[in-house]
């Protein structure tokens, strides 16, 4: 008598193409819902600027005309159809006039938190990055409130129009480990009050429990590998406070938190952990480890002194709890920009 054949294996087959069918068809389906939706409010943007063009509505009258629209939609076909919503459709279609430029890969909600943006430029960039991150409306909004864009482009070292224009174009691109660096480093997420004094051992213990917040803070391509990493040099021990690897830069990025001034023994401290680094943990296809101090102060001058001269990269940057003052990051990106 012939053994029964082993079907198992067959089974787990077809259940792993199956699952990748469903959700690959879940996925697409969602997409075309997105995109079907995105048309559509911007159609009815368009139907409303058409007719406030045509009948020479002034402000008061287009108010009016939405207002009607919003009572008369809402009570035919339900909600989505608020004044609110209807202003943002109304704006959505003036903003984006093409509507092949909308990306299908960013929600409705994306786009309301982005055209709270006037800036054109500032709203591209949020739109690029709300694509190549992926993120969440949450995490949209919270980048908007901690003021990437101005940050990253303060932190450049070279911001002049044409940096302001590849960003709008393309995004934050990572290509070199400066491109990584932020300063400062917002932290509104540990709830700590601004003032208030913390030991460093306490701040890592709350980042590490903030690990995702910490990561969408620090970027593109961060992985948590550990903290209090040991490094043993000479029979002794010493300890990074945080490591992380970057995908896109394939390196280790050592981040060695200060709740103090910088001082210039923080910067030689690390410069031993990358050597370290360096010799002992990268792989043949690792590129030079990356090291970040973040600190709660730091002047320019005395940082330049601290950090040049080295072989490996030591950057250090400052960390606030609080969400940076919009108006003053404007500002000094707009005086940074004059400047050039």
């Amino acid at each position: 008598m012939k053994d029964e054949p082993n079907i198992t294996p067959k089974i787990d087959n077809l259940l792993l193409s199956i699952r990748s069918i469903i959700i690959d068809a879940r996925k697409n389906l969602a997409k075309n819902i997105n995109n079907e939706l995105l048309i559509t409010y911007w159609k009815i943007g368009q139907l409303i600027v058409d007719v406030e063009s045509s009948s020479s509505f002034d402000q008061k009258s287009s108010r009016q005309l939405i207002l009607s629209l919003s009572n008369q939609l809402s009570k035919e076909l339900g909600s989505g159809f608020s004044r609110a919503n209807l202003f943002n459709m109304r704006k959505f279609f003036i903003e984006y006039q093409n509507v092949q430029t909308l990306s299908g890969q960013i929600s409705w909600s994306h786009y309301c938190e982005l055209l709270i943006l006037e800036d054109k430029q500032k709203r591209a960039f949020y739109e690029k990055e709300a694509e190549n991150s992926n993120w969440s409306v949450r995490e949209l909004k919270r980048q908007i409130d901690s003021s990437l864009y101005e940050r990253l482009l303060l932190s450049t070292g070279k911001t002049n129009k044409d940096v302001v224009n590849d960003f709008a174009r393309k995004g934050q691109e990572i290509a070199k480990p400066e491109d990584i660096v932020k300063d400062p480093y917002v932290f509104e997420f540990l709830g700590i009050p601004e003032n208030k004094p913390i030991l460093e051992r306490d701040l890592e213990r709350k980042l590490i429990r903030h690990i995702e917040d910490f990561l969408l803070e620090l970027g593109k391509g961060f992985m948590f590998v550990g903290s209090q990493y040991r490094v043993t040099i000479n029979n002794t021990h010493n300890y990074v406070d945080m490591v992380f690897y970057n995908k896109i830069l394939k390196s280790y990025i050592l981040i060695e938190l200060k709740t103090r001034k910088l001082k210039a023994s923080d910067a030689g401290q690390l410069n031993s952990y990358l050597n370290f680094f360096k010799t002992e943990i990268n792989d043949v296809n690792d590129n030079p480890p990356i090291g970040i101090i973040i600190c709660a102060e730091k002047d320019e001058i005395g940082a330049e002194y601290i950090l040049s001269g080295y072989e490996n990269n030591v950057f250090a940057s400052r960390f606030t709890y609080v969400l940076p003052n919009k108006e003053e990051l404007i500002k000094e990106l707009e005086m940074a920009l004059k400047d050039k």
